[in-house]
């Protein structure tokens, strides 16, 4: 399957987001944190086919959006265009992020950072995005949690059914500590024969300790302003299956 294929097809997987938290929670970590006055200049890493790019745009913020996908990019660049949105986007891996000027929120949404292939990746994303922030700026993201990643996905499958488009979502133990590997196959309908095309995919993700995070940001030159879980005001709990970080140039 291309990603040209997977491009079109991502939001059918992720329709069921919690976009609109997403977009609540960084409003609200804006207003705590003192950044709102003037436009707000918002880069948004790894963005996909630009859904939140996209609604960040619609709440006034100034969006660039980045993404190492050409596919993912057409897609966001159709969506804007659609929105009557003028959103640049730029093809680029985060790890290797440069040349897109200051901002004043950083993003990094969806669990993306758990698609770099190393530590190394997640280190180099985080000095990165320090060159890239504006000395008040902020820094926000959200990963997957080891209990999510050990208890929630690993040997399960997820399945979705309707007339366009179906899916199977198998994950298994990845060959790196506190990594999954996804398998996918989708079956879409073409609707001029009446019969189903099948597309596979394989996606891999990883994700290491709140400590290990907190020190490699500590590493980069960031104060750790806020850990919390789950889209909630309150700190991780053992259950808690996404955290978030949101830190500040010190």
């Amino acid at each position: 399957m291309s990603y040209e294929q997977f491009a079109y097809l991502y939001d059918e997987l992720m329709k069921d987001a919690p976009y609109e938290e997403w977009v609540q929670f960084v409003k609200d970590r804006l207003v705590r944190f003192g950044i709102g006055e003037g436009p707000i200049r918002l880069l948004d890493l790894a963005c996909g086919t630009g859904e939140l790019s996209v609604r960040f745009a619609e709440e006034g913020y100034q969006v660039t959006g980045v993404d190492l996908s050409a596919d993912m990019l057409a897609v966001a660049h159709t969506k804007g265009e659609k929105a009557g949105l003028k959103i640049p986007f730029f093809q680029q891996n985060m790890a290797d992020l440069e040349g897109h000027g200051e901002f004043d929120v950083i993003g990094i949404f969806c669990d993306s950072l758990n698609y770099l292939e190393s530590e190394e990746e997640v280190k180099n994303t985080f000095f990165n995005v320090y060159q890239h922030l504006s000395q008040t700026g902020i820094f926000i993201f959200d990963v997957h949690s080891i209990y999510k990643m050990t208890e929630v996905f690993i040997n399960q499958t997820f399945a979705h059914s309707d007339d366009h488009v179906s899916y199977i979502w198998n994950s298994f133990p990845g060959e790196k500590p506190n990594s999954v590997e996804h398998e996918l196959s989708f079956f879409v309908l073409d609707e001029k024969s009446g019969k189903y095309d099948r597309y596979d995919e394989l996606h891999l993700q990883q994700t290491y300790s709140i400590q290990q995070y907190s020190n490699w940001l500590s590493d980069a030159g960031f104060d750790l302003l806020e850990i919390s879980g789950d889209f909630e005001n309150t700190a991780p709990k053992d259950h808690s299956e996404r955290i978030f970080f949101a830190a500040r140039k010190k």
